[in-house]
């Protein structure tokens, strides 16, 4: 492979003659062998819609001239059509703050920019990466712009997706309205209700989960853009201060707002610390969910065997027929990856020092992968699970009849202590509560089927 010769502050490379990417990506590919994985795809984009607003703001501010802001604007936009994939070859974690992230970005805009203009690659004589390309702008304000706009755009498919299973949830249990179930609480047997009555429940959870996490994004529009290095915006125009935020919004199609303080929106990462806070929440809402919907599923013959789970895929190498609840532990094990996530953004975040946090890095690979495997585990869990639940109404109902939890309708008529013992010698001896009921005449048959009355006693707990 033919080479060509950059140098930096630091000295000389050899870099791919053909390559995009310069001497400071390639340094940083040898320093941050860390993941084996490459920066976000979506984050490379808005990184590269923030070049080209950059240019164009430039522009008007009569900084840059009309040849050189075309030709960057043109190899931003290639790079957000994908055209050079190959050319961004550092680690999503990388020390440094995220200057190779931009410096790569940078390096490749201007490499195609010089060749718009009749340039070769890695000579910077007509388009810098620094002078031009990266004009008015810090990696310090950049990147955590990037890194808003990216959550931005991850966070929608994640919200559409779980008012898709919020929906799917409400389906669920209007077609369960009328499958009478036993309530349970501490694993214990307590009062009855509907199985619809669950699914509802469940579909307000979700509600609230959304609704929690559209909140916590409102904080992404408000950006550093235009702070450069710490906040005081030094090498900024007064032009490009006032309108970057202005042309990066109509760039990026949702309204974003330059800090009122761009000194404490270029050191601080709180608003990232909520936002994971909120995905959190939403995980451990989910696996909580998964876990009632494996139990209520458990058996077929030696488990609650409520409702049954479709059936995805063998569950055994050794045994024949068995099937398990492999949807529902997939989205938990999801959710303790998001879990795991959290712990990390929130230690990054604090981990920052005076004027910068120096560990965005992480805290965008951790974030960026909670919320695409979040999205991921709701649409597997809506398709290959909720869609095709089914209740085994009968055993519902017989679980109902037989448990001893439904003499809490005795109580306001023959008192709790009376009732106790009736539920106490019901569990001795094998027999149901009216059964014990009528051997005993503490009530006619017609009162006690009022009073033990299933669909009477739900209504019961909705109004108690």
């Amino acid at each position: 492979m033919k080479k060509r010769i950059e140098s930096d502050s630091i000295g000389s490379l050899e870099v791919p003659e053909k390559a995009y990417y310069g001497v400071q990506a390639l340094r940083a590919k040898q320093n941050f062998a860390i993941t084996g994985n490459m920066m976000n795809s979506e984050f490379l984009n808005n990184l590269a819609l923030i070049k080209k607003a950059a240019a164009i703001t430039n522009y008007k501010a009569g900084l840059l001239d009309y040849d050189k802001a075309k030709a960057i604007c043109s190899a931003a936009e290639e790079v957000i059509k994908g055209y050079f994939k190959d050319d961004f070859i550092v680690d999503a974690v990388q020390g440094g703050a995220g200057t190779s992230a931009n410096m790569n970005m940078n390096e490749v805009i201007a490499n195609r920019a010089n060749e718009l203009l009749g340039g070769k690659l890695g000579y910077y004589d007509k388009i810098h990466p620094n002078d031009h390309v990266n004009m008015a702008q810090s990696t310090n304000d950049v990147i955590p712009t990037a890194g808003k706009m990216t959550v931005i755009r991850l966070m929608q498919p994640l919200t559409d997706e779980l008012r898709r299973l919020e929906s799917t949830l409400y389906e669920k249990a209007l077609q369960f309205r009328y499958v009478i179930k036993m309530g349970r609480t501490q694993l214990q047997d307590a009062v009855p209700m509907t199985l619809g009555e669950s699914f509802g429940g469940y579909a307000s959870m979700i509600d609230r989960c959304c609704s929690r996490l559209e909140n916590s994004c409102l904080e992404m529009h408000t950006i550093n853009i235009g702070a450069t290095a710490i906040g005081s915006g030094i090498n900024a125009s007064d032009y490009y201060e006032r309108n970057i935020a202005k042309i990066l919004s109509k760039e990026f199609g949702h309204h974003l707002t330059k800090a009122a303080d761009l000194f404490d929106a270029t050191e601080n990462l709180d608003s990232f610390v909520e936002i994971s806070g909120a995905l959190k929440a939403c995980a451990v809402s989910l696996s909580k969910m998964c876990n009632d919907l494996r139990l209520l599923s458990s058996g077929p013959r030696c488990g609650l065997h409520e409702i049954n789970l479709p059936a995805k895929q063998n569950g055994s190498s050794i045994m024949p027929g068995k099937v398990n609840p492999v949807i529902p532990e997939v989205v938990t094990q999801a959710a303790f990856l998001v879990i795991g996530h959290d712990t990390t953004i929130a230690m990054a975040a604090e981990a920052g020092q005076l004027e910068l946090n120096a560990f965005e890095p992480v805290v965008f690979y951790q974030l960026f992968e909670s919320i695409t495997v979040l999205t991921h585990a709701v649409t597997t869990l809506i398709d290959n699970c909720i869609k095709g639940i089914t209740a085994n109404s009968d055993h519902c109902e017989e679980l109902e009849e037989g448990s001893v939890g439904i003499a809490t309708a005795l109580s306001p008529i023959l008192g709790y202590q009376k009732s106790a013992s009736i539920a106490k010698q019901a569990l001795h001896e094998e027999k149901t509560i009216r059964e014990i009921v009528l051997e005993q005449k503490l009530m006619d048959p017609e009162k006690l089927d009022v009073v033990l009355d299933p669909m009477s006693m739900v209504g019961m707990i909705r109004s108690a």
